[in-house]
């Protein structure tokens, strides 16, 4: 055989050998699936119930003036920011002010005879110790001075009051806020504790909820909770529930208000709300939080399995799983999970006990 044959029948065989070596090398590789992971460690003791509500200022006050008369000056319309003690009403101020004057009239006279009945005490008084006069006398003009000076004290209340009426005639703002409501305009007549106007305060808002009875008696005071508005996609913020009422005011709803943390600067009163409130269930099993796409269902109900990656074998073990009720759209895993464990978290469909894997970045 010469050389030429010799290679002739050489070199077919050595690409074979290398086509197959190639091949072989690219099963392994295949073999060697990437999974995507996540680190078991949520523990879930509770359940999300999620509540519509109303935005509304945390300090929040209708307005009346506390006299009657005709409004003469509104200051202020619907939207207008304004600030404490500010002007926003005023009322015809004469008659009032005629009413002050005429008080005051009536304690100069009241005044006046304090001096009178208090001479007339002095002089009764010097009679009789000169032995001249009676002691009627005496305790006549002594009940006059007395009652003269009395007189004098009830004019002041009066010439208070009537002064306290006359500043009451205009009607200031609280604090600083804004007109959310408005219902005078001048040359009207209004009585006393008639609402003209509401101001919404500057800064702290709520979101006020109906919580049914079912539910009331498993949120607290200082609870945590998130708040979103359909208006503003994409817009969380925390809350915290600050108020939870004793009695059912409408179809055995409670009142419960969240107050806002650090609210954004587009969230205005009277916005539609949605709290995410997180109820404590009795019958809850504790359980870890896991996405329901990790597990791997089975005939059986709330069992399947979840693929755990060992670190030491870099396999992946089919595991049983006992779950139950989700919250915030994730599974709750009671039984067959422990924190620290990681599972397989896509494709859990195509992998299989013992299967060979890399990870991916969680």
């Amino acid at each position: 055989m010469t050389k030429q044959t010799l290679r002739r029948l050489i070199w077919p065989l050595c690409l074979a050998v290398a086509l197959t070596a190639c091949k072989e090398k690219t099963e392994i590789l295949e073999a060697v699936r990437a999974i995507k992971t996540i680190t078991v460690k949520e523990q879930a003791t509770e359940q999300i119930r999620k509540l519509s509500g109303i935005v509304a200022a945390v300090d929040s006050s209708g307005l009346s003036f506390e006299v009657s008369g005709r409004v003469v000056q509104v200051e202020v319309d619907i939207g207008d920011k304004v600030q404490k003690g500010q002007v926003l009403a005023v009322l015809d101020p004469e008659p009032y002010q005629l009413d002050a004057d005429a008080v005051a009239a009536e304690l100069r006279k009241a005044r006046d005879n304090v001096s009178k009945t208090k001479a007339e005490y002095e002089r009764q008084k010097r009679i009789f110790e000169q032995g001249a006069g009676a002691q009627r006398f005496v305790e006549v003009s002594e009940y006059n001075y007395k009652s003269a000076r009395s007189a004098v004290k009830f004019e002041i209340a009066r010439l208070d009051q009537a002064k306290r009426n006359l500043r009451k005639t205009e009607l200031p703002a609280p604090y600083d806020g804004t007109i959310a409501w408005r219902s005078v305009e001048p040359n009207e007549e209004v009585r006393t504790g008639q609402k003209i106007l509401e101001i919404n305060a500057t800064g702290k808002m709520e979101i006020q909820l109906a919580v049914p009875e079912s539910t009331i008696d498993r949120i607290h005071i200082d609870d945590m909770t998130t708040v979103t508005f359909p208006t503003l996609p994409g817009s969380t913020v925390n809350g915290r529930i600050t108020y939870i009422g004793s009695a059912a005011v409408k179809a055995n709803a409670f009142p419960v208000k969240v107050e806002l943390i650090d609210p954004t600067g587009d969230i205005k009163p009277g916005m539609t709300a949605e709290a995410n409130l997180a109820i404590e269930d009795e019958n809850l099993q504790p359980g870890y939080l896991v996405p329901i796409q990790a597990i791997l269902p089975s005939p059986e109900a709330k069992q399947g399995y979840a693929f755990v990656y060992g670190p030491e074998t870099t396999t992946v073990k089919k595991t049983p799983v006992s779950y139950g009720g989700t919250q915030r759209g994730l599974a709750i895993v009671y039984k067959g999970l422990a924190v620290g464990d990681v599972i397989a978290v896509a494709g859990v469909s195509f992998l299989a006990d013992g299967l060979k894997v890399k990870l991916m970045k969680q």
